[in-house]
């Protein structure tokens, strides 16, 4: 007699995976790990060969402003670990890929060594430095149609100090880009929603002719993170 279906979810594996509390591992270490190994986005940057999920970040801000067009000459500030400028290399097409395509330039920064990624040229750069805009201008042979960054400053764990000190970086990023960025340039950056953004976005909006604040599908839902894209840089 043949065996019947179990229709009723007994017994059926859950695929959602469950982390343990290891001895000496702080609840917060298990719950990040449990995310990290339940989320989507990890699983296709692995699937897809990105180096990490923020690729995707990049990807769907793209897909609705389209600034990575090819021959765009891009810097990217704080680049590590790489996955926004994987994206980039495609986009502007710098391998030359897109036959009949204008080849594009990506120029990533970091203060920490980043492995070589083709079609990018990569430097070990404080963007802080005060020779650090003519540097860059030089590696890139003039200026930029985009300067882009993902970074985010050390986690204090109190979240208005946090807020206060991304959103200073976020500005430094800025007035980089101001010194870099060609006419007509762009401007995308990570900020952190919390009260502080007004002076930010006032600043953008006498630079840029449109000015956008997003959250892309890609973030987080619980993050409070957010992205500023300035299109139509005044010069």
């Amino acid at each position: 007699m043949p065996q019947k279906k179990n229709t009723s979810g007994r017994g059926q594996r859950d695929l959602r995976v469950k982390v343990k509390t290891a001895r000496g591992r702080k609840l917060s270490s298990t719950l990040w790990l449990e995310r990290q190994l339940n989320d989507p986005y990890v699983k296709r940057a692995q699937t897809e060969g990105y180096r990490g999920r923020a690729a995707f970040k990049i990807l769907e801000l793209d897909d609705k402003y389209r600034f990575l067009v090819p021959g765009a000459r891009v810097v990217d500030l704080g680049c590590a670990p790489g996955g926004w400028c994987q994206v980039a290399v495609k986009r502007v097409n710098a391998l030359g890929e897109k036959k009949g395509k204008a080849i594009g330039t990506i120029l990533g920064v970091d203060l920490q060594e980043i492995e070589p990624i083709a079609g990018c040229e990569l430097h070990q750069l404080d963007f802080m430095a005060d020779d650090a805009d003519e540097k860059v201008k030089g590696w890139l042979g003039g200026k930029a149609d985009v300067v882009m960054s993902d970074m985010a400053a050390s986690s204090s764990g109190h979240k208005q100090t946090d807020h206060l000190r991304i959103m200073a970086l976020c500005e430094t990023a800025a007035y980089f880009a101001f010194d870099v960025l060609e006419e007509g340039g762009t401007f995308v950056a990570k900020t952190l929603a919390g009260g502080a953004e007004g002076d930010l976005m006032h600043l953008l909006k006498q630079k840029f002719k449109k000015v956008a604040n997003v959250k892309p599908p890609a973030s987080r839902s619980n993050s409070s993170e957010k992205f500023v894209v300035a299109t139509g840089f005044r010069g």
